[in-house]
């Protein structure tokens, strides 16, 4: 491989972190890139200060690569067809590159190979962005076809009035533009796939996008931790999408995963991806290696995560100003927090310029759950101009009990989560009266997020053993004392699982230790917890002594009769 030369049109961040692949693997990766100095200019075997669409100079750049791919599809078509007519090698090919350039003719793509995407219309005028609008409804999106990235090129449309104005905002009819159903989706999912000179195709991780930074991706958890029926479903549209296109390469699949668990095809990206980027930590053969491997020819690598969780977290030139120093100022206070944080590591990829928006660098943070790596992102944002908001956004504990009796003791669970401001649901699902309710409620509780949950029942009291036997979180019993027997019988209902099915049980109507011990499971992944917790432990141990401390001052009948008034 040390002559292998890989010719990439483009050198931002995804070229320079090509070039870092390429260096490890022997490969030489050359660049052309209008800019002297894009981020992989410094790495780079070879850069060509040139733009995409000089043919010259592209035909020119050819001659000294093996194979010509891209970092960024907004390239000369004609040109890689030409190329291709020539002999050379051009991975994706140049027919793919011209398809997804196009979204529109992409959708129509997928639609011909039986992809699902969003119902979509084509707007040439006045009259068809009507007919769009009244076939779809409002609210729709408007998208440009072509040149449309990272929220740019697209506008929500909402009623009548904002038709035109929408249309003068993406540059008129003349731009190209087409109407897409409007989607009510609960996560934004991405899927890197690589696809070998071969036609093999091999899939990463599902991963879940937060975009709610302007529609910009903003961080990536994986994995999704979505339902495992909607998770073979994305993998297997994203690689029949990947399977339709001509040529190798790493591509990026977006999602969306819609209500009833309905997945819909956004958009394909014929490269390496933001999304893909905690795959360089994350996994054994990181998006960029695998890119190389696919376009030389040789063998796809695992694709597998090497650790249980990992999330990516964009450094986005914020609010600055015109200098760029408050940009600066944010993105310096951000890795300087990621570098003192186990698991983090730090990418940064030297542009000169602070705009608005603009990717900066980046943060990848591995670790052993899910849990501990949306602790140690929060230890990296907490403060920062672009605060990681959605790991705190749910509940970490479910508790859960057989009836409204119940809720005079369960809610001193309640009470003692709130003292250490930790988030919980609270409701009633019956292991009798409502059995389907129950067996979704522990079926799905650790995809929205819960960390540990609590049930409690009287009587014959199956509902935490049912639970436990269910879930794959750690589930905490509580007898509750609702029968002559003063509890015992749902103490030994709770107590006696079988092997195999562990439910922590606490006292007969001891709800607060519960709470207690819900805490303590979540303080082995979070050191704030775990410091609450040892204050909790030292405010007891000072309560005891002042006691001990009085009764031996006082003596005991002294205080027993002080204790009484």
């Amino acid at each position: 491989l040390d002559d292998a030369v890989v010719g990439v049109l483009g050198g931002g961040q995804l070229g320079r972190m090509l070039c870092e692949a390429g260096s490890a693997m022997g490969v030489k990766v050359a660049v052309l890139d209008p800019s002297a100095i894009c981020p992989a200019s410094a790495l780079a075997h070879r850069h060509v200060v040139a733009e995409f669409d000089d043919r010259y100079a592209v035909l020119e750049f050819a001659k000294a690569c093996d194979v010509v791919t891209m970092e960024i599809e907004h390239v000369d078509a004609g040109t890689l067809d030409e190329l291709e007519k020539q002999g050379v090698r051009v991975e994706p090919s140049s027919s793919t590159i011209k398809t997804i350039q196009d979204k529109y003719r992409q959708k129509l793509h997928f639609r011909k190979y039986g992809v699902p995407v969003p119902e979509f219309v084509e707007v040439t005028g006045l009259e068809s962005l009507e007919d769009a609008a009244s076939v779809l409804g409002y609210p729709f999106m408007l998208k440009c076809r072509r040149f449309a990235y990272d929220g740019r090129g697209n506008i929500a449309v909402r009623s009548k009035s904002d038709l035109l104005p929408s249309v003068k905002a993406l540059g008129g009819f003349e731009q190209g533009l087409f109407a897409e159903k409007w989607v009510s989706f609960e996560k934004e999912l991405a899927v890197m796939v690589a696809r070998g000179i071969d036609g093999t195709t091999r899939c990463y991780q599902l991963n879940f996008s937060d975009l709610s930074r302007r529609s910009i991706c903003h961080t990536v958890l994986a994995p999704a931790l979505i339902p495992k029926a909607a998770e073979k479903t994305a993998l297997d549209i994203a690689a029949k999408a990947v399977a339709s296109f001509g040529g190798a390469g790493v591509f990026c699949v977006e999602q969306f995963l819609a209500s009833d668990n309905l997945i819909l095809l956004n958009e394909v990206a014929p490269r390496p991806h933001n999304s893909g980027h905690l795959t360089i930590e994350a996994c054994y053969v990181s998006q960029f290696e695998q890119h190389l491997r696919a376009v030389l020819g040789l063998p796809l690598g695992d694709t597998s995560m090497k650790v249980s969780a990992a999330g990516m977290y964009n450094i986005l030139a914020e609010e600055v100003t015109i200098q760029g120093e408050l940009g600066a100022s944010i993105a310096q206070k951000i890795m300087n927090k990621a570098f003192s944080i186990p698991g983090a590591s730090v990418h940064w990829y030297h542009k000169r310029a602070f705009r608005r928006q603009r990717k900066m660098g980046h943060v990848t943070v591995v670790g052993p759950s899910m849990a501990i790596v949306k602790q140690r992102m929060r230890q990296i944002t907490d403060g920062s101009e672009a605060e990681c908001k959605h790991p705190t956004e749910k509940p970490a504990v479910g508790i859960i009990m057989g009836s409204d009796s119940d809720l005079s003791t369960m809610r001193h669970a309640g009470k003692l989560l709130d003292r250490f401001g930790v988030k919980y649901q609270m409701t009633i699902v019956s292991a009798h009266r409502t059995a389907e309710r129950m067996y979704s409620y522990a079926s799905n509780a650790h995809l929205d997020n819960l960390n540990v949950i609590i049930a409690g029942a009287g009587g014959a009291a199956h509902l935490p053993g049912m639970v436990g036997s269910i879930t794959p979180l750690p589930a905490i019993g509580v007898p509750v004392d609702v029968t002559a027997l003063r509890g015992l019988d749902s103490f030994l209902s709770i107590a006696q699982m079988p092997t195999g099915i562990p439910v922590a049980t606490v006292a007969v109507d001891d709800a607060e230790n519960a709470g207690l011990l819900a805490v303590r499971i979540l303080g082995t992944s979070d050191e704030h917890l775990q410091s609450k917790m040892i204050s909790y432990k030292e405010e007891l141990e000072r309560k005891v002594m002042e006691k001990a401390e009085r009764l031996e001052a006082m003596g005991w009948e002294n205080y027993l009769r002080e204790k009484a008034t």
